[in-house]
């Protein structure tokens, strides 16, 4: 399956501004790998927001890449240890390839942000709020690098 990597970019970006969490824009824009609704992604994925519910660990685009990854190296047996390695290597490459572009996969680290957590209430999204996250960008960077992978796979 080849896939328009620069479309799948701009879709991410777009639905970060439109509302979605960070987790929720990259994997909406691959549901299709997942063969999923756009509401099931949704709903699969909204728990990864903020670095996982807004405690500011693995950033949610890159949690995101980590669900497409699951279904592009599929792992569903328990003691399937070849598939479990093939999947780890592919989670553990996109990671570092984030990590290289932007210094980091942790969400606090990535917005420089001192706490360990954040109150569970999400920000609203307003002009000011995206002026000050770069989050659509670490989106639009998630989705191309796993676009890409996509597309080097066949």
């Amino acid at each position: 399956m080849k896939v328009d990597v620069e479309q799948r970019a701009k879709q991410a970006r777009e639905l970060f501004l439109a509302g979605y969490n960070c987790a929720q824009s990259v994997f909406i824009a691959y549901r299709d790998v997942a063969q999923m609704s756009e509401e099931m992604a949704a709903m699969v994925a909204a728990p990864f927001g903020g670095g996982m519910g807004r405690l500011r660990e693995v950033c949610g685009a890159v949690s995101g890449m980590t669900m497409v990854a699951g279904f592009l190296s599929p792992n569903s047996l328990p003691n399937d240890g070849e598939n479990k390695k093939r999947l780890y290597s592919l989670v553990q490459s996109l990671a570092e390839e984030f990590r290289q572009e932007n210094g980091a996969i942790v969400c606090r680290e990535l917005l420089g942000l001192a706490q360990q957590k954040d109150d569970p209430t999400p920000s609203p999204r307003t002009g000011e709020y995206y002026k000050r996250r770069p989050c659509a960008d670490y989106v639009e960077i998630a989705a191309r690098i796993v676009g890409e992978k996509i597309n080097a796979m066949e």
